[in-house]
Formats: structure tokens, sequence, C-alpha cells
């Protein structure tokens, strides 16, 4: 019977012992992953250096540490080329797979630059005869999506044009986008609209009409001529005495194209952080707009005056909000991407003709962009950068990135009512702000402000 016994304690022994293990190795990982997601904030805080920026995991739930990831935008495990480059990205961020990344370590730009280059990397022949079916722009895009560290080749000594007294930091940079060719652009602006120095206007809600104003900064963001390039010439004589006249001219040694619209943001914000620090706002927007610039100093000093609004300037974009936008799939569209580099959505962004934000979230976008891959689509890619900042940019209907509905196009005041309208030619921009000047009737009418039905999804920016 003892002997019975026995062998039957052996046998217990014998199957419960790989069970006992197994409980035990299941509580040991239980309590690594636990300790591992407890110190996770200070991990991305660390990986990433990048202030209030957080790794974001793929149908992640939003809560204290995570923002929410929207389900419309980029899509993972797609055989899509930037989702595919993009993933490798986020790995290496992911605080679960590398928790030891140091600041200092990712303080180094070159780190980005391999990391850039790694991610992309594909000599395969299946990589090279995937990049011979694409357009023309977007092979030049792919082959140089690693590439940010362009020279400047002209800049102004100071932070763009400005008064040569300034009493305060100034309000407004006015960073616009232009090209070399487009001279009477330039002009336009800098005699109506961009003219720097002091901007004052009348409080609007003050019964003893105050003056107020604030001081505008201008400068002009290029790039080089695809046919100077060929020749060698870097930048024209006449775009060099235009510099040294105006102060305003911050360009390049890169090729001035569409695609290349994003790498203007990237570099901009670089050389915000250098030379325009103290500024609190910037208005970023195409050659071929009208900005209301009293209008604008009047609603940024409103921001200002409220301390809610004051307390979240490091997160303050405002322009005409886009969601749920697709990706162009017409081929003869400059707007085109093809589902082989691209699948997804797009994020919610702000329409890039004109958009302004803050000084302090300038150069938190700077940080986080170097996380993201370069998209060839400008305002879509700063919406990305905002998403990874868990930011939602602010739509105002002031903002008309797509032009005024046709009913409104010639109504009586119409151009007192907005911020900036998108697009217009230096002969109408003239028109367009001697009657900003002379329509003093119209001087109080307040900003346009109406209760849209839900708009049609767009699947493309404006020029």
């Amino acid at each position: 019977m003892a002997h019975f016994s026995c062998r039957w304690r052996n046998v217990f022994i014998c199957m419960c012992t790989p069970c006992i293990l197994l409980v035990l190795i299941f509580i040991y990982v239980l309590v690594v992953v636990t300790m591992t997601m407890n110190s996770m904030p200070h991990a991305v805080e660390n990986a990433n250096s990048l202030d209030k920026a957080h790794f974001i995991a793929p149908g992640g739930y939003k809560n204290k540490t995570f923002a929410l990831t929207p389900k419309t935008f980029w899509r993972f495990r797609e055989k899509a080329f930037w989702n595919r480059a993009q993933n490798k990205m986020d790995r290496f961020f992911n605080p679960l797979l590398r928790p030891r990344i140091t600041r200092r370590r990712l303080q180094n730009d070159k780190v980005f630059d391999s990391l850039q280059r790694w991610s992309i990397a594909s000599g395969t022949k299946a990589f090279k005869k995937w990049f011979q079916t694409l357009t023309e722009p977007m092979q030049t895009f792919v082959a140089n999506m690693d590439r940010r560290d362009y020279p400047v080749i002209i800049e102004p000594e100071a932070c763009g044009a400005g008064s040569e007294v300034e009493k305060e930091p100034p309000l407004i940079l006015l960073a616009i986008k232009s090209t070399e060719l487009n001279f009477a652009n330039r002009q336009a602006i800098r005699h109506t609209w961009g003219k720097v120095g002091w901007v004052g206007w009348q409080k609007r809600n003050s019964s003893r009409e105050e003056a107020d104003g604030g001081y505008i900064r201008r400068v002009f963001l290029l790039g080089i001529e695809s046919t100077q390039e060929q020749s060698g010439r870097k930048t024209s004589p006449m775009l060099q005495m235009e510099s040294q006249f105006y102060k305003d001219i911050l360009q390049w040694d890169f090729q001035d194209t569409f695609f290349n619209l994003t790498l203007k943001d990237v570099l901009f914000w670089r050389w915000f952080a250098k030379r325009c620090s103290t500024t609190l706002f910037i208005l970023k927007g195409d050659d071929d707009v009208v900005v209301n610039t009293p209008n604008m100093v009047a609603f940024l000093r409103d921001k200002l005056r409220d301390p809610l609004q004051r307390k979240k300037l490091d997160s303050f974009m405002v322009g005409e909000v886009i969601d749920d936008a697709k990706p162009n799939r017409l081929h003869k569209s400059k707007y085109y991407v093809p589902k082989s580099f691209y699948m997804g959505l797009y994020p919610l962004y702000a329409g890039g003709g004109g958009v302004v934000y803050s000084g302090t979230l300038a150069q938190r976008l700077f940080n986080i962009s170097k996380t993201l891959h370069l998209f060839p689509i400008d305002d879509v890619f700063v919406g990305m950068c905002m998403l990874r900042l868990n930011i939602r940019p602010i739509h105002h209907d002031a903002f008309l990135t797509f032009d005024f509905p046709k009913k409104e196009l010639h109504q009586a005041c119409n151009y007192h009512s907005i911020l900036l309208v998108h697009k217009r030619s230096p002969k109408e921009l003239y028109k367009i702000w001697t009657e900003i000047q002379t329509q003093t009737q119209c001087w109080h009418v307040p900003l346009r402000e109406v209760v849209k039905k839900k708009k049609p999804v767009p699947t493309a920016i404006p020029d």
C-alpha cells in the first residue's frame, strides 16, 4: 500500500511540475510588462526628447499616457512604401522595444539622419521595378526622401524684414512660400498686407475704441529653380539684389518643386528656432493669398488677452481645417499619390494656403518632424506632425483657402469679414487692399462665422 501511494505521488509531481513552472513564468512576464508600462512615460520622454510627444501604438486607446490613433490615419502592415518605412521608424521609438534610448543620443541630428536612411533603404529588384512605375515628380521625391541637410544660400541678417526699432517682441512673422520667378507676387505683398513694422487696429469690443496692434516681420521661403541647378548657378543676381534691398529672402539649396514644399516647412522651423524664437505667431501662406492684416492682429491680440488661451499657445494652430481627406489617385493631378506609396486616409490638417500657429508650436513641430518621414503634400505632413503631438488645429470660417462660396464672392464688405483668402493675382491684391483701407463703413463688420453642413470629403488641396 505504501509502495502504491509513493508511485502516485511521483506521478503527481511529474505532471504538476511543468504546470507550476509555466505559472511562475507567466507571473514573471506579467510583472516585467507591468513595470515596463509604469515606466513608459519616462522612457518616451527620454526616447523622443520632443516636448510632450508620445509614442502612439497602432490601435491604441486614449488614456493618460497615449493619444488616440484615429482609424482614418495611415494603415499599418501595408506594402505601401511610406507606410512600411514609417513603421520601421515607429518601432525604433517604441519604448517597449527600446526602453533604454537616451536623450543625449537623440539630441544629435545625425542619429535621425541615419534612421531615415536605414528605414527607407531598399536595393532589391522589386523596389527598382516599383520605382520605375512612379511619375517623375514622385521618383525625384522618393530618391531624396531621406535628405534634410540642405544649406541656406540666402538669409536675412535678422528674423526677416522688420522695423529697426521694436519696443516688444514681434507679434507675427509672415512666412510666405514663393519661387524666384514670382517677383510680382512678392512685390504686391510687400506693398499691401505684408508691410512690416507696427500694424494698429481699434479694439472692436471696447467702448473707448482703444488703439491696439503689434509688430510684423516678413520672410519669403524659396528653393532654387531647376534651370539654375542644371547650369550650376544657385541663385540669380536679381534675387541677390532683391535680398539686399528688402532683407526678406530665405533661400535653400534644393529644387523648388511642389513636392518639396514640405522641405520648406521643416527647414523653416529649424531656421525659426535659431533666429526668431521670441516671435509670438507665424502666418505661413502662399504668395497668392490676401490677408486682412488689421483683422489678423486684432484676432491674435484677443487670444493673448484670454488667460486660458494664452496657456495653450504651445499647441495653437488655426486655419481652414480639412477632415477625412483622401489621397488623390488621379495620375494627371499634381497632388497624385499612388497606392503603392501611401495607403490610408489623411489625418486632420489645416489647409496650407494659409495657416497661423504659435512660435512655440513651430519649435515643437520641428522636433517631432524628425521622427516622421517626409510626405509629398506639405500641409498633410504638418497634420501628421500635429497628430503625433496630440494636437488638433482650430477651424475658423474666416480662413478661406478654397475661396468664398459663389453667393458671397461679390457681397459688400466681404473682405472685411475674413482673415485670409486664397487665391488672388497681384493685380487683384492691390485692388482688394485699397478697398480694405478705404471702405471705412465696413471696418466694424464681424469676422465671418457660419454654421456649415457636412462637406463632401475633399480629395485635393487648393493650388
